[in-house]
């Protein structure tokens, strides 16, 4: 009876890799702290336009009679409180730096992705077949790796012009070649392993290999990583549209509206363009905090510590 309950309790207490995460997780302050600020930037990012009291970017709203206007000033209607000021355009700022963090959360979000997708196919597929294709592959990521990441962006832009599709495709050029060398790096030590020594003498095949064997193993690694690259393509479309080369100014750009307000510091109406640099360092850290948490602990050799 003893011996039962014994292995009752301990059924009960057995911990699964989601709660184990989840400890390792809060047991920094730090990392709970940038997790929240996190969720709250992506609520800004999903429910913007239901937040803002006007659409930014909707002349018809706009009154070229309330621009430039100091925080805490109302319109010239009076029916609009503008809480942060209102930029050359009289767009209210704070609809405006919401309606930018939008713009950079997708455009980092979905680069990202496409990115990740292109990359770790590259990787796994030059990890596992190796030979020729692997030289291929890897050459074609070093000639990448070697120019700068904002070099080949501009020049692409200059090319193709501005828009939000534009930036997407540079983004996707500059970033997957990162994430290629990392996905072979973490394929090749995974392929050594005995459940794909298994796998290949079951006679399976090499799409199903890679597919259902290799590639869940290599995505928990790859997780931090993603993480980082986010707030590094959110850096840099903001430092293209603040140059001119990403986005329309028809379009919500944090960076745009930092260029825009930038020729206003010298007169003193320094709202334009630091509360949109304050809101891009706010969304940048956030997701750093979270992605350093999340290279800590789903790092294998610090778990074996």
């Amino acid at each position: 009876m003893h011996m039962a309950q014994t292995q009752a309790a301990s059924l009960v207490d057995v911990e699964t890799p989601l709660r184990r995460f989840a400890r390792a997780y809060v047991a920094s302050k730090l990392a709970v702290f940038g997790l929240v600020l996190l969720g709250m930037v992506l609520f800004v990012a999903i429910a913007g336009p239901f937040l803002t009291p006007q659409n930014p970017y909707d002349l018809k709203v706009l009154d070229v009679m309330d621009s430039r206007l100091p925080p805490g000033e109302k319109s010239g209607d009076g029916k609009l409180t503008f809480l942060l000021g209102s930029d050359g355009q009289g767009r209210d700022m704070v609809s405006a730096i919401v309606y930018g963090v939008r713009t950079s959360v997708l455009v980092g979000v979905v680069s990202t992705a496409i990115a990740l997708a292109i990359g770790l196919s590259l990787g796994l597929s030059a990890a596992y077949l190796g030979g020729r294709i692997d030289g291929f592959i890897m050459r074609l990521v070093d000639i990448q790796l070697s120019f700068p990441p904002i070099l080949i962006a501009l020049i692409l832009l200059a090319l193709s012009g501005p828009g939000l599709d534009k930036i997407i495709v540079a983004l996707v050029a500059v970033k997957w070649a990162y994430y290629a060398r990392s996905a072979r790096s973490i394929a090749l030590v995974e392929r050594r392993k005995e459940y794909m020594e298994a796998a290949t003498c079951l006679g399976l095949s090499t799409p199903r290999i890679i597919l259902r064997h290799l590639l869940p193993n290599c995505l928990t690694p790859l997780l931090a990583v993603t993480a980082l690259q986010v707030a590094s393509a959110i850096t840099l479309e903001a430092t293209l549209s603040f140059l001119g080369l990403g986005l329309p100014p028809t379009s919500p750009s944090l960076g745009l509206l930092i260029s825009n307000g930038s020729q206003y510091l010298m007169s003193g109406k320094y709202w334009i363009s630091v509360f949109p640099g304050v809101a891009l360092l706010v969304v940048i850290v956030a997701i750093n905090l979270v992605a350093d948490q999340l290279r800590d602990v789903l790092n294998p050799r610090l778990q074996t510590q």
